[in-house]
């Protein structure tokens, strides 16, 4: 029931939360030109974003490029989820296999480029058998344009035990934010077992 309770009031904060009309880099800094200390407050928060147009990789247009995903258990190797090229093509044809019980964290890497992106966030429904049975999202938050990849770590999570839960799920991810761009969309799998092999 509380559970419950959590996802409405979730849901509530979520439709009367209005993010602010969406603005440009050059907009953002040539925005109060007669205020020298805001204007220097604005060059230390946005860095080389304030001078330069950053541009990470000229062929792809968007402002956010999701790198990869993976999942982070406390002592055991990262499962990574390659978001790039081919990789991307084929990952709805792997299933990963996860242990149930277990406490994890997601984490993400990725560029922004060419303009700021504000609330940026990670959505994801969770299917089995083709029925809807969770629907997740994770704020990252807003950054200006930067040649070094960033870096988001989510809060820790557990992962449902019992009988009940040991089935496959499919995942449809993305990645979007508050001017409802969309930076990249994909579907994937996983199984959660009881004790699965190498686990």
């Amino acid at each position: 029931m509380s559970e419950e309770v959590d996802l409405k009031r979730e849901n509530s904060e979520q439709e009367l939360y209005k993010p602010p009309p969406e603005k440009s880099l050059d907009e953002i800094l040539n925005a109060d030109k007669n205020d020298e200390s805001l204007q220097l407050y604005k060059e230390k928060l946005l860095g080389n974003a304030a001078k330069d147009v950053i541009i990470v990789d000229q062929n792809n247009p968007k402002r956010v490029i999701v790198k990869r995903m993976a999942l982070v258990v406390e002592g055991r190797p990262d499962m990574v989820i390659d978001l790039e090229g081919d990789a991307l093509d084929n990952i709805k044809s792997n299933t990963f296999t996860i242990k149930e019980g277990i406490k994890y964290r997601i984490k993400i890497d990725f560029y922004v480029q060419r303009e700021i992106v504000t609330g940026l966030k990670y959505v994801q429904k969770i299917l089995r058998k083709g029925i809807q049975v969770e629907t997740m999202s994770q704020m990252i938050g807003s950054y200006a344009p930067n040649q070094s990849i960033q870096t988001f770590l989510s809060p820790l999570e557990e992962m449902p035990s019992g009988m009940l839960f040991r089935d496959k799920y499919t995942v449809k991810s993305k990645f979007t934010d508050d001017d409802k761009n969309e930076h990249l969309k994909f579907e994937w799998s996983f199984e959660i077992k009881k004790d699965p092999a190498g686990w």
